[in-house]
């Protein structure tokens, strides 16, 4: 048995436990040391990039919204409208400002507007050619901001892309003047200039998608206003 003299002098001997906590060291490349070590035209660049992105979400998100309210809209005239005693009362009773009681509202004051000059036109033509107008407008407004989206979906590749060379370019020529062409020296630079490219994708992308969602939904929609609109003008005419 080890006598207490031993035992001290063991624990006294025995190493301490090595501290397993490692210091967290900080990525010398990325996007902050992109702004840091960029010039103007790399940031502007990456301004840019951020702003599309940002106006392409904006886009998507608002128009998204907008078609969901005009769906909801739709299944509302759809139980509601076509029972109304009048297409007067029916308009009326609609919401005011939506797609559907802009095109019924277009319908019902072209009856009135048909006088003077305008009488010497067909009623029929004269009611469909302003009920055909409204329609026009709305798809047009509906349209709004799709383009922005296919812009950006086009663009977007392309403008990283150039950050991308702008960044390897000024990244050889400091390697050149510099006179040092080591693994480090080379990996750091072009590596953070390709970061351009892979932004450019990532606001590229979902921009693309979301014009092709939206065209695809946008599609449904005017078929419920056309269907509406067709329908509305057998019952002005019939009024």
């Amino acid at each position: 048995m080890a006598s207490p003299v031993a035992l001290a002098q063991t624990a006294v001997l025995a190493p301490e436990p090595a501290d397993v906590t490692q210091a967290t060291v900080a990525n010398p490349y990325g996007l902050g040391a992109l702004w840091d070590s960029g010039d103007i035209i790399a940031r502007a660049t990456l301004l840019i990039l951020v702003i599309m992105s940002m106006a392409s979400w904006y886009v998507l998100i608002t128009k998204a919204i907008g078609q969901f309210r005009l769906f909801a809209q739709a299944r509302q005239v759809n139980a509601t409208f076509w029972q109304a005693g009048s297409a007067a009362a029916a308009i009326q009773a609609m919401k005011p400002g939506t797609a559907f009681h802009y095109v019924a509202q277009s319908g019902l004051e072209s009856l009135d507007q048909h006088s003077g000059l305008l009488g010497k036109i067909d009623e029929h033509s004269f009611v469909t050619s302003s009920i055909d107008d409204a329609v026009i407008t709305v798809q047009s407004k509906m349209q709004d901001g799709l383009a922005l989206l296919g812009t950006v979906g086009s663009t977007a590749p392309f403008v990283g892309l150039f950050g991308t060379v702008w960044g390897i370019y000024h990244a050889l020529t400091a390697i050149g003047i510099a006179g040092q062409a080591s693994i480090d020296k080379v990996a750091g630079p072009v590596g953070e200039s390709l970061i351009m490219t892979a932004i450019g994708l990532a606001v590229a992308v979902p921009a693309v998608l979301g014009y092709n969602f939206l065209v695809r939904r946008n599609k449904r929609a005017m078929e419920m206003v056309r269907k509406f609109a067709k329908r509305l003008i057998f019952v002005l005419l019939k009024a």
